[in-house]
């Protein structure tokens, strides 16, 4: 028995297999719901269930507040139909041309940006383009069929290569591998396997809204592909990029986004810091960095905002625009990264 879920505004429906979480069923219908780690550690897939009854998990009750959950919130990625359902979800859309596949990619570069951050570059097989969205994810497929998501920090390119942006997490099983801290470390030439693309974090095109670019770490990486697709397709729209970092080094890319600045029209960048030592000499903005955008930006009605980085920024920020700034929910897009330990949390 299967049961049939209808999406407001859109109309967009879809069944949903016994058992089966109502993302997934989508994902597998070609419809695309915001979404971002698919495993119940981030805010990206929340959603109003509207009608009909569902097991909700524990996630949403540690992710969510407590009056979005009474206002019948939840996380799709976790919900699982009990009845037919109809749900809130203004950002759902169909799928196009693009595939999910799995293949294999050759790492051609292997080069380290600062202490905790390393760039590889992927060669994917020759004579097959591959098509995604900038801003899109891939994941990486271990051995022990474990996976690992990176944002994919260009848009499509000629030459079939891909750019991720890794931070080191101390433990981790892939990236310990990548940084050589366990053997056999990581060389050039070597072979991975991947699937993708994944994620529902792109630009909207049809839009000519001003645009908030949010970025925390490594979350600069699909804000790189968005701006290098804008600029591949000359789109020209009023752009203000915000970084944030603990310390300057981890905005590790301030030479590009500087340079963005200076060559793109209407386009701004704002690093923040948060945690500067003294020897870091840092004479910029401090504090949060969704803070620096409400100082310069405290109306943020008829604006677009695509968020990346930590669960806890991008959820920060969503509920403070929202809240405080005037934003419309419907246009904060976001990637919230997720390691492992979130998931597990």
């Amino acid at each position: 028995m299967t049961f049939k879920v209808i999406v407001e505004p859109s109309g967009l429906a879809f069944d949903v297999k016994p058992g089966q979480n109502v993302l997934d069923a989508a994902l597998e219908a070609d419809i695309v719901l915001p979404y971002s780690c698919r495993g119940g550690g981030c805010s990206t897939c929340k959603g109003k269930v509207l009608e009909g009854d569902y097991e909700a998990g524990e996630a949403p009750l540690h992710i969510l507040e407590q009056d979005e959950l009474e206002q019948g919130y939840t996380l799709m990625c976790q919900a699982v139909p009990k009845t037919d359902l109809r749900i809130e979800s203004p950002q759902a859309r169909l799928a196009t041309d693009i595939q999910i596949r799995k293949m294999p990619v050759r790492v051609m570069e292997r080069e380290q940006i600062n202490d905790d951050v390393m760039r590889l570059l992927l060669q994917l097989p020759p004579g097959q383009p591959f098509m995604y969205y900038a801003g899109q994810y891939l994941d990486v497929l271990l051995k022990d069929g474990r996976r690992r998501s990176y944002s994919m920090a260009n848009p499509p390119r000629e030459d079939n290569t891909i750019e991720l942006h890794l931070r080191h997490m101390p433990g981790g099983l892939f990236t310990d591998h990548v940084f050589g801290v366990t053997e056999p470390a990581m060389k050039e030439r070597a072979i991975l396997r991947v699937e993708a693309p994944f994620g529902s974090f792109f630009l909207r095109e049809e839009s000519q809204r001003p645009m908030v670019l949010l970025a925390s770490g490594t979350g600069f990486a699909p804000i790189k592909a968005l701006v290098e697709d804008m600029q591949q397709k000359n789109i020209q729209r009023p752009v203000r990029l915000y970084w944030g970092g603990r310390r300057p080094k981890d905005i590790y890319m301030m030479e590009l986004a500087q340079q963005w600045a200076q060559e793109l029209k209407d386009f701004a960048f704002t690093p923040v810091v948060s945690d500067a030592l003294a020897e870091d000499n840092w004479t910029g903005r401090t504090g949060f960095v969704h803070h620096a955008v409400m100082e310069d930006l405290p109306d943020l009605s008829g604006w677009e905002v695509y968020a990346c980085g930590a669960p806890i920024m991008v959820e920060s920020a969503q509920k403070d625009f929202v809240e405080k700034c005037g934003l419309d929910e419907a246009l904060f897009y976001a990637d919230a990264f997720t390691s492992e330990a979130d998931l597990v949390s």
